[in-house]
């Protein structure tokens, strides 16, 4: 039986910095490949979400992603705020249009729950979970960890989905 890899890029939008972090599911195994955080200059805002979009479509064709897994906007109490986030997160999901690689999104507190274990944890129980679970050395930015979080969440769904086609399949 052939072990499958998909690589899958995972994506946390910030119209000041958005996070990116790529790994390869392979079987079983989360495979760290890359990851960082694009930050955009303080210009206007149209020039940091076409600095966003540029450096989207740069990991895209750097990387080659089969999947891309995105963080969803939820409302908090700054509608102003969510509005910027939104136009960013369009922008990182511009970004990916010329790779034929198909796009999830994911809710915050999803991501959260199936890396950490609770919707609610905080940025750094991320972080340490992504250093363990990918085996990292060193320093993750938080936005970067949040990225491959979004990876994560992605490919362990995704080994749900084909566990139950296998499942369904055998019947």
């Amino acid at each position: 039986m052939a072990v499958i890899r998909v690589r899958v890029l995972g994506i946390d939008p910030g119209s000041q910095r958005t996070g990116f972090g790529v790994l390869d599911a392979i079987g079983p195994r989360l495979s760290y490949v890359a990851s960082g955080v694009i930050r955009t200059a303080s210009g206007d805002f149209a020039s940091r979400l076409c600095e966003i979009f540029r450096c989207v479509q740069t990991i895209v064709s750097d990387y080659q992603p089969q999947e891309i897994a995105i963080e969803r906007v939820f409302m908090n109490r700054n509608a102003d705020s969510a509005l910027k986030l939104g136009q960013a997160r369009g922008a990182a999901i511009c970004g990916t249009a010329d790779s034929k690689a198909e796009i999830f999104e994911y809710a915050p507190r999803q991501i959260k729950l199936a890396v950490v274990g609770s919707g609610s944890a905080e940025k750094a129980q991320v972080q340490l979970m992504m250093k363990n679970i990918l085996k990292l050395e060193g320093p993750v930015a938080a936005d970067a960890a949040d990225a491959l979080a979004t990876a994560v969440c992605h490919a362990l769904r995704a080994r749900v989905r084909a566990a139950a086609i296998r499942g369904a399949q055998r019947r």
